[in-house]
């Protein structure tokens, strides 16, 4: 249980800009065999990603004078909180996947565009679309149900985490590992720590869907089936976005590279609000 803890703070640690410092950091400690392992917690930094930025947004909804720009106030600010929180480390990923890819199709001169700590014009468009689709996304879904809103928002943040650590399990690392972000999980994860995002995420979600059961704010008549569909259907597109940048990186890079990481952690949260605004 010790270990775990440790593992859990030094990914809050390495993924987050909430501070684990002073002594706290002392008794973490650091290796790359910890950091490795700390890999089975990122559905659980999805989970503090998530509370904060849902507890923010509902504040906003609840203090904010009605309009129906409220939501879209909302869900900007949220933004900006999710980004402050995390470092933009993610949508870093994102723009430098974007740059690469875009840049090239070459394999060896994508990777090196990658690397590259300059942003391009097809990383920001890259991530000025995304933010925007993360925004208007939220904003439609909190305009129908600010309950699906709040719960969207936490369930997105956990399940995005969770996929990527299957490109790890599934892809070889690529590029220059001495040098990447993402060197201490070049190597292949292990099925306990699979088995231990598992159980993160579901002792996650098992809360959410409680709760649409509870307020009965399910999308076709009540009960658990009508709290469980827009849920699917959000997961379904979570997945299928998934699988494409699965199917992406395979075929221009043939594996995983940290930037690729964090660019499916972001294309995943953004099919998750799609899916769930569709089912709304």
């Amino acid at each position: 249980m010790v270990q775990t803890v440790r593992h859990f703070l030094l990914a809050i640690q390495f993924f987050t800009r909430i501070p684990v410092t002073g002594r706290l950091a002392d008794w973490v400690g650091y290796s790359p065999a910890m950091l490795r392992a700390s890999a089975a917690h990122f559905p659980g930094v999805g989970v503090v990603v998530g509370l904060l930025v849902a507890a923010l947004t509902a504040v906003l909804l609840a203090c904010l004078p009605p309009s129906p720009f409220t939501p879209l106030v909302a869900a900007v600010l949220g933004t900006v909180l999710s980004v402050m929180v995390t470092g933009g480390f993610h949508e870093d990923g994102l723009a430098d996947v974007a740059d690469g890819l875009g840049g090239s199709s070459d394999r060896e001169r994508a990777l090196v565009i990658m690397k590259d700590s300059r942003v391009g014009a097809f990383g920001v468009l890259a991530v000025v679309l995304a933010l925007l689709a993360k925004v208007s996304l939220l904003a439609l879904i909190g305009s129908e149900s600010p309950p699906w809103m709040l719960l969207g928002i936490f369930a997105a943040h956990v399940v995005s985490r969770t996929w990527p650590l299957l490109l790890i399990r599934l892809m070889p690392h690529v590029g220059d590992a001495a040098g990447s972000k993402s060197k201490p999980l070049a190597d292949q994860i292990s099925t306990g720590s699979l088995v231990a995002a598992g159980i993160w995420c579901f002792v996650a979600l098992a809360p959410v869907f409680a709760a649409l059961v509870a307020m009965n704010i399910g999308v076709i008549g009540s009960g658990a089936w009508a709290a469980l569909l827009p849920l699917a259907v959000a997961l379904l597109a979570s997945g299928l976005a998934f699988v494409y940048m699965g199917r992406l990186l395979w075929r221009r890079l043939q594996g995983f590279t940290g930037d690729g990481l964090g660019a499916t952690q972001q294309v995943c949260e953004i099919a998750f609000y799609l899916g769930l605004a569709l089912a709304i």
